[in-house]
């Protein structure tokens, strides 16, 4: 039940970084306003097999398929529907701005009671300009990641098909088999002005207790993020990122210091596209910070789509999720495949079919197994 709940939270989390590109935009005196959102829902199907494996194993019967041999839900996908309202301008000679989204979700485990899953997961306000860059000032998502769940093609559809998230709030997508997830927190972050094709970011973010862990909570230094971005041309981008945390030990436990690595680099060439991105490091967890202790551990995540038509798109994911020196039948690897087809009925509305194959590996070699479909579709306006 604790894993259940702590995914639960870590699914309310995933919601778009930015605004959607069909808001509309709309003139209040010097001020431009921007209003738009996303709704979406996805039939799941999930059937689970094999062998009991603890921790967070997401292709077992506990969380997969919530504690049965199978599930079905019709709710939302990686993302919630979102209602997301921005607001810009030019003062003094600086760009000023606001973005502020709320998240909710489409399904309940109750016929009766009101679905009163709220989550408002940014709100910050930026400034700057052109020769001294940009500074941003508030709660939004992590550096960390953000290119990994961003270019994940099941960010428009559903991926790994858990049901202890996806009721009442999202399913993971690649999130714990492929990558650590992004993380919201309060934070203050500068980029750089323009270097060329290069870019670099960096935040101070307010420090976090470790996910789903209570042995290690937030230590007295803020968590640090830097990434850098090199622009391909205009096929492509490259990225280089950077977290780390110092937690201090709770209830006798040691404290230690979560450092991670992350590289990556997307790239499209005609009608077919490809990423590729490898997370590794200490304490990182294997969903979210901390989870796992000062465990070391890695993330991998490959990807090719194809523009089949001007409308459809077909796409092959592989993610994977590995922690070290695990013993007994502790999770050792969460690994997801996912297969999907995504076709743009109008410019604004897509429509999804996915299947997606979920493995949980434990140290002891025994092994859980979970076949999800997810079929559906996604506005965005």
């Amino acid at each position: 039940m604790k894993h259940r709940l702590a995914l639960t939270a870590l699914a309310a989390a995933a919601t778009l970084a930015t605004l959607p590109a069909q808001a509309a935009d709309f003139k209040a005196g010097d001020w431009t306003l921007s209003l738009g959102g996303i709704v979406n829902a996805y039939y799941t199907s999930s059937s689970c097999s094999g062998d009991a494996v603890g921790g967070l194993a997401l292709g077992g019967r506990a969380l997969g398929c919530g504690g049965a041999d199978k599930s079905t839900t019709i709710g939302n996908g990686l993302l919630p529907n979102v209602i997301s309202v921005g607001a810009k301008t030019t003062q003094d000679g600086y760009d000023i701005g606001a973005t502020l989204i709320i998240g909710s979700a489409v399904s309940s485990d109750s016929s009766i009671a009101n679905n009163s899953n709220v989550d408002v997961r940014q709100g910050f306000l930026t400034f700057g300009n052109a020769s001294m860059g940009t500074v941003k000032l508030g709660r939004d998502y992590g550096l960390f990641g953000a290119n990994a769940i961003l270019g994940d093609m099941t960010l428009l559809g559903a991926g790994a098909t858990v049901n202890a998230t996806q009721a009442n709030r999202v399913t993971l997508g690649h999130i714990g088999a492929g990558y650590s997830f992004l993380g919201m927190y309060g934070q203050m972050a500068y980029t750089t002005p323009a270097l060329g094709d290069f870019s670099l970011t960096a935040a101070l973010v307010s420090p976090v207790d470790a996910y789903a862990n209570a042995s290690a909570v937030a230590g007295k230094t803020p968590q640090v993020q830097v990434q850098g971005t090199l622009k391909l041309g205009n096929a492509g981008k490259a990225w280089l990122g950077v977290k780390q945390q110092k937690f201090e030990g709770a209830g006798g436990a040691d404290g230690f210091t979560m450092n991670g690595t992350e590289v990556g680099v997307s790239y499209t060439v005609g009608g077919l596209g490809l990423l590729a991105n490898l997370q590794q490091g200490k304490g990182l967890g294997l969903l979210a910070d901390g989870d796992n202790g000062d465990g070391k551990g890695s993330h991998t995540l490959l990807q090719a789509t194809w523009q089949a038509t001007a409308a459809t798109k077909l796409g092959l994911s592989h993610g994977q999720s590995k922690l070290k020196d695990q013993v007994g039948s502790n999770v050792e690897t969460n690994t997801a495949t996912t297969l999907g087809v995504y076709h743009g009925l109008t410019k604004s509305l897509t429509l999804v079919g996915e299947s997606t194959r979920t493995v949980s590996k434990a140290a002891d070699g025994s092994e859980a197994r979970m076949n999800g479909l997810a079929l559906g579709g996604i506005l965005f306006f």
